[in-house]
Parts: structure tokens; sequence; C-alpha cells
């Protein structure tokens, strides 16, 4: 094995592969404390991509929600359990990831879910963890009782399992955009890849006894244009764009200011070794040992920064520029109370206002001579 760095890790690690990193990596940033789990997301992604024979189970894009909410059953939890301890010293990963724990004759430490764990993709639906709920419940601040809905896609990892574990090296990622995807010509339906993502994001086609998962909208990412499940989000709760290796970070890339220099976006289980390429802002009213578990140690800083962002308006900003346009924004900046999504040249793509404007009119108008309502 390659030993390769993993900057979410802070420490080296061993890898199949020695370490290729993309000329520029996809990534994107999901706000949980925006999400409502209205599926729009899912939907988009269904109707766009996994119509077809064998691809009715499949979902490329989901919404759980935490702590009960699993697809297919159990996803993570297996995994945490397999892998044993999982301590961190500061942001110094000290365990050891899926490639390290794997057993004598494989390659990735990994589990193949039963066709019934993909029967429950609701399972869990808004079910709430916390204090006993059987007697009632009533209004408390805060809440005692909590869950949060977690959008997942491909984390489009820049060290993927499914392609390390792949025995055909049918699975391959783009040096143009990182973006992960299965040669169909290739795949001959071993699953490995199945059974090796920690994530559960590639699935098995029956029908065509291949391999198949997410391909980050690719032919929309070479327009310039924003994943189907990006610009069809209601909540606005999506970013997608390209991510700098730390010491690159660039302040006027969206993706690198929320990761890299805010820290408020952390990767979905870093402990896995994957150095996944989704982040989330956690959500703010979970128990913080729940979500060092789901994010790593930066849960902490980040919720602090988030909390602040009223009295921070770049920080605010820059949230403002969530699903304002439907191009990919790979640079932006504020003036004033406007945040500007830039291209790559700089050219403006969109302005967006910081605050509404409010107009407060009389009760009563005298031009028309009528009283006028709070009536839309």
């Amino acid at each position: 094995m390659a030993l390769v760095h993993n900057w979410q890790l802070d420490r080296a690690m061993s890898y199949w592969y020695p370490e290729s990193r993309p000329k520029k990596q996809f990534a994107a940033v999901f706000d949980t404390n925006k999400c409502i789990a209205c599926q729009t997301c899912t939907l988009a992604c269904k109707t766009t991509w996994t119509s077809g024979q064998g691809q009715e189970y499949m979902l490329w894009n989901n919404v759980e929600s935490k702590p009960y909410g699993f697809y297919p059953l159990g996803w993570d939890v297996q995994l945490l359990e397999r892998l044993g301890g999982q301590s961190w010293s500061g942001r110094h990963y000290e365990g050891r990831t899926i490639f390290e724990a794997a057993g004598a004759g494989e390659r990735v430490l990994g589990w193949r879910p039963d066709e019934l764990d993909y029967a429950y993709p609701n399972v869990g639906e808004d079910d709430s963890a916390g204090a006993e709920l059987q007697t009632g419940a009533f209004m408390e601040l805060p809440h005692t009782k909590w869950f949060f809905y977690l959008a997942r896609i491909c984390n489009h990892c820049t060290y993927p399992a499914c392609l390390a574990s792949c025995p055909r090296s049918s699975i391959y990622k783009r040096q143009e955009d990182g973006v992960v995807l299965i040669d169909q010509s290739r795949c001959r339906g071993y699953q490995e890849c199945v059974r090796a993502c920690p994530y559960k994001k590639t699935f098995f086609n029956p029908m065509t006894s291949t391999s198949e998962k997410c391909i980050g909208c690719f032919p929309k990412i070479e327009m310039g244009q924003q994943p189907q499940c990006f610009v069809n989000c209601i909540g606005k709760i999506r970013h997608v764009g390209w991510i700098s290796r730390p010491e690159d970070a660039r302040p006027d890339n969206p993706v690198d200011y929320l990761v890299h220099i805010r820290k408020v976006a952390l990767p979905l289980y870093p402990q896995w070794g994957l150095e996944p390429n989704v982040y989330y802002i956690p959500p703010v009213h979970v128990p913080r040992s729940f979500l060092r578990m789901m994010f790593g140690p930066g849960v902490d800083h980040a919720i602090e920064s988030y909390r602040k962002a009223p009295d921070d308006p770049d920080l605010v900003g820059l949230l403002s520029l969530f699903g304002s346009s439907p191009q990919i924004v790979p640079r932006w900046k504020r003036l004033g109370d406007s945040v500007i999504g830039l291209t790559e040249a700089g050219a403006e793509i969109l302005r967006v206002p910081m605050k509404e404007p409010v107009h407060i009119r009389k009760a009563f108008d005298l031009a028309a001579g009528v009283t006028r309502t709070n009536t839309p």
C-alpha cells in the first residue's frame, strides 16, 4: 500500500494507490440547519438519472432523519461498530481508517447490505432522540428532544473506497473535476464497490449486472451549471464548487472559505479515511458528542462560528449566495450589504442583497381613500 496524506486526519495513512489529486476537485457544502426534508432533491435526482429498470431502489441522493434514519438500513452504525475505537487528539486522528483496518485478503473494511436493507427508505423519519416521550411532551427551551435531516450524495472522495476495491479497475476519478465514475464497459458486477463504499452510495443494477452511482451531474458541471439536486433545493441549503488543499485555500473561493478559513463546514465521518468532499454545517441543536462522532473534532468551533453569523457580515453574506444561481459560483466577494458571485475570471454572475428592503405604509391610503390591511 502507498502512504498518502489525508489533511482531514492531520496525518499520513495507507491507501491502495499513490496520492494523485485532480486538477480541480468537485466539492459541496450543505447547511443542515436549513434542510426541511422536502425530498425535492431526491426526486430531482431520481427523475433525472434512476428511473430505469433495475434502478427502482436506487437513491443517489437521499435525505434521512438522524439519529434513527438510514438508507440503506444501518449504513453507518454497521461500519462504526466494525471499525472499533476512533479517537482524536485535537485535530489528529489516532484510530485506524477503513483501509488500515481491512482484514487479510481484503482491501477495505466493509460490508454488503442485504436486499431488505434497502426496503425502508423512510425508516426513522422524524423520530426524535433525547428524553422519554411515553407520557407526552410539552414545549421546553432548550429542547430536550432532537433530530435533524441529513442530505446525502456521493462524496466523490479524494481516496475512494469504491475505486480501491474494484478488481476490474472499472472505477476512476476524473482529472478535470475529481468526479468519481464507473466505466460500465469494464464493470462485471462483482459488487466489491457496494461492499467497500462506507456511505453506501454505489448500487448494483440486477438488470444490467453492473454497479452504478451518482455522477455529480458531470454533463452539467462541464457546462458550468450546478447539479440537479442543487438547483432544485427549496431550502437553498447547498453550494457546489471546487476545494483546494488547506495550504492553497483562497478566501475568495466560497468552499475554501467555509471549509478551510472559517471552518464552519465539516466532512462526514472523516475518521473513515476517504477525505470526502461533501461538507456539512452541523446542526446547532444536537448533542455535541453525537456530532463529533459524525463530523470530527471541529464541531464546537463550527457551531460557535455559525451562531455568530448575524454579527459576521462576510459569513452571512456568503451563506446568502447558497441556491441563488443555477450557475456554479467559483468566486465571491462582499460589497457593503450585497454579496456578489463571480466567475473564475472575476466577471459578475449575480448580486444578492443581504437585507430585504422593508416598506412601512400608513394604515389609511389617502389617495385611494381606503384602509389597508395586512392581507397579502
